[in-house]
């Protein structure tokens, strides 16, 4: 293990060097953009080949230095959660890093080696964050982490991005206060700020479920629950979209972490309505968040919105888990966690993938906006590829990835509905509707996404004339694909490393999840599924009629006209092309009440009242001073002047003699 802690290390060093250039850098922007992205690939790569590891033989590694500071340790620990963590910042960024290369090109002449500095701040900070194992120094790199990903938010400086990052500042604060007081209450109960010392805490109850519900929220905010949602739709589209990948496939996970580090790590998971709690809010954020995507033709944040969803979906199997480990039964705890483990993976890499796909359309054409798009699938073959895989892989259809975590997720909420208690078997059917319901709207929304972007007539100058990107950006959606279908087909792999993580969080036995090329979800009586033998079905499905085609297509080609479609005796138009509010517009009817509840639910626009209000009264109070005390100061010397003016007749004789009178009474004095 002294190798995979080396690696890591180096990963770190890398990091470190691409911030030191970015910033040592600043006049030669073309160098330091360029070192700093070849540092943020090798400090991934090293990432990935350290954590990888400890990630499958299920091992921990700990150990503390002496920091600066006498009431904190500078303690680490790499466990199977850290190193899966790790596991997923290095492979997005590194991603994210290579498709920077080329990308950052947009940005020259405007600071683009900030870009470079700030990025591998943000991933550095994330890497140390998730393996510390000391609260002040959890604290001061979530910090770290909030305030880089900040200024990537507002690069642009302009009204919607400085408004973007102001919005995200108060609520990702507001929420580092909430995890703060969390901290201070096991700290002020374990004397020590290492999170050793918490979890060997055995607080009451009531206690303990405050301190779950102040990091519950805390890290809500971070990971875009609803409704602590509304910065998440802004500052993500406002990054340049490799930040934007990073920020809404990891650093959203980030959330996601903490909630499970200290519901489950820390508190051990005592009581079961955590659970029902966590999945609740999981379910509620899987069908707004679709829905909200649905009604959005700005691609950036029709996947922000996305994010929001799969935030959801992830939690729904966490809140399984925490049941699980409430109720004694270590067997849906495994299932739960497994599903929102894997899906936290799978998420990161598709989610990362459309990000990056939807960078390279805005590269090309310089617009998000999908009514201004269309055609490009022609234009722009490799990113029409990739960004059609990731789509399908984030609808949760096989063969991709994201079909096996949300089926796990099924498997965890169709067990939690036949045990437990009363509200265990209300909370299970309940949440495979939403789920269900959840896929259903994702299918819709990214038939939108995909179709309207890249299938049609070009609907401006732009996507008529759009080419293919350069090589590193399409080297870095090739890579993202290849895992969506590698985690997919691989599930037999991949599943049991995901066991072995919630195995080692929750202290229980081993669970058998595969058997060859089989997975299931710990009882295969229950269901079995063998991604390679759906693959080869789907592959056979897919080509049969492509075979019959060309079989009995004989001399009928020879017959077919070529020319343009037939519209009904009308010449083939760009208005013609089915619009993206027009697609969404019968769902956004339907469930129009749920969209008036987005500005309800919304914090931003009671953030911006609050703001407002504060603004306002420092105004009115910024003159009660200098009215009340150093005008009214003034106005008494003033009066005071004029009341002893008299004294100054400008007669010579007057003066000398106050001088006379003067030495009079200094001599009585004296005597």
């Amino acid at each position: 293990m002294s190798v995979a802690l080396n690696l890591l290390i180096i990963s770190l060093a890398c990091y470190a060097v691409g911030t030191a250039v970015s910033l040592l850098l600043t006049g030669a922007e073309a160098v330091a953009t360029r070192v700093a992205a070849v540092a943020g690939v090798l400090g991934g790569a090293a990432g990935v080949a350290g954590s990888a590891p400890i990630l499958l033989s299920g091992s921990t590694i700990r150990f503390v230095l002496d920091g600066p500071f006498s009431f904190a340790q500078f303690a680490v620990r790499i466990d199977p959660l850290a190193a899966l963590m790790v596991f997923v910042i290095s492979l997005v960024g590194c991603a994210s890093s290579l498709y920077s290369l080329s990308y950052v090109r947009e940005y020259a002449g405007r600071g683009a080696w900030a870009i470079g500095f700030f990025m591998n701040v943000f991933i550095a900070s994330m890497v140390m964050l998730v393996t510390v194992d000391n609260a002040f120094y959890f604290i001061v790199f979530f910090e770290m982490m909030s305030l880089a990903s900040y200024f990537l938010v507002i690069f642009d400086q302009d009204k919607e991005s400085v408004s973007a990052g102001f919005l995200y500042f108060l609520i990702a604060h507001a929420g580092s206060v909430l995890i703060m007081a969390a901290f201070l209450i096991l700290y002020a109960h374990s004397g020590s700020l290492d999170f050793e010392s918490f979890r060997q805490l055995k607080l009451s109850p009531v206690l303990a479920s405050l301190v779950f519900l102040l990091a519950f929220f805390g890290f809500g905010a971070k990971a875009g629950i609803v409704p602590l949602h509304g910065w998440l739709p802004r500052a993500h589209p406002a990054a340049p979209s490799h930040a934007s990948a990073m920020m809404s496939g990891v650093m959203v996970k980030i959330g996601v972490f903490g909630i499970v580090k200290v519901g489950v790590d820390l508190l051990g998971a005592s009581q079961a309505w955590w659970g029902i709690l966590v999945l609740a809010f999981g379910a509620v954020s899987a069908v707004l968040g679709v829905l909200y995507a649905l009604a959005e033709s700005d691609l950036k944040r029709l996947l922000a919105y996305c994010t929001v969803e799969n935030v959801g979906i992830i939690l729904m199997g966490v809140g399984v888990g925490m049941i699980g480990v409430a109720t004694g039964n270590m067997a849906l705890a495994v299932i739960g966690l497994l599903a929102g483990f894997y899906h936290l993976l799978n998420h990161a890499v598709f989610k990362g993938l459309l990000f990056l796909g939807v960078g390279a359309v805005l590269y090309r054409t310089h617009t998000r906006d999908m009514a201004k798009l269309g055609g490009l699938a022609k234009r722009m073959p490799w990113t029409a590829g990739t960004f059609l895989i990731g789509s399908i892989a984030i609808c949760a259809l096989p063969p991709f990835n994201g079909f096996v975590s949300e089926w796990f997720t099924y498997q965890g909420l169709f067990s939690l509905g036949h045990g437990g208690d009363f509200a265990a078997r209300i909370a299970g059917p309940v949440g495979m509707v939403m789920l269900a319901l959840t896929g259903a709207l994702a299918t819709v929304c990214f038939v939108k996404a995909w179709g309207v972007t890249f299938s049609g007539l070009p609907r401006s100058e732009h996507a008529d004339e759009a080419t293919e990107v350069p090589r590193p950006m399409v080297a870095a959606l090739v890579m993202l694909a290849a895992c969506a279908v590698l985690l997919g087909v691989g599930a037999s792999v991949v599943a049991p490393a995901m066991a072995g993580v919630a195995s080692a969080l929750t202290h229980a036995p081993l669970t058998a999840v595969a058997s060859g090329t089989v997975v299931f979800p710990a009882n295969s009586g229950q269901a079995v599924l063998s991604m390679p033998l759906l693959t080869l079905i789907l592959i056979g499905t897919l080509c049969v009629p492509l075979l019959l085609v060309a079989a009995l297509k004989g001399a009928r080609l020879a017959r077919r006209h070529a020319g343009d479609a037939w519209a009904c005796g009308y010449v083939q138009e760009e208005v013609m092309t089915v619009s993206p509010s027009g697609l969404a517009q019968p769902i956004q009817h339907l469930f129009s009440p749920l969209y008036r509840l987005r500005d309800v639910l919304s914090p931003a626009r009671a953030s911006r009242r609050a703001i407002d209000w504060m603004v306002d009264a420092t105004t009115r109070m910024e003159p009660v001073w200098d009215n009340t005390v150093v005008l009214r100061c003034a106005h008494a010397v003033q009066w005071t002047g004029r009341q002893i003016q008299w004294l100054q007749h400008g007669d010579f004789r007057v003066y000398c003699l106050y001088v006379v009178a003067t030495l009079a009474v200094l001599l009585l004095v004296a005597i």
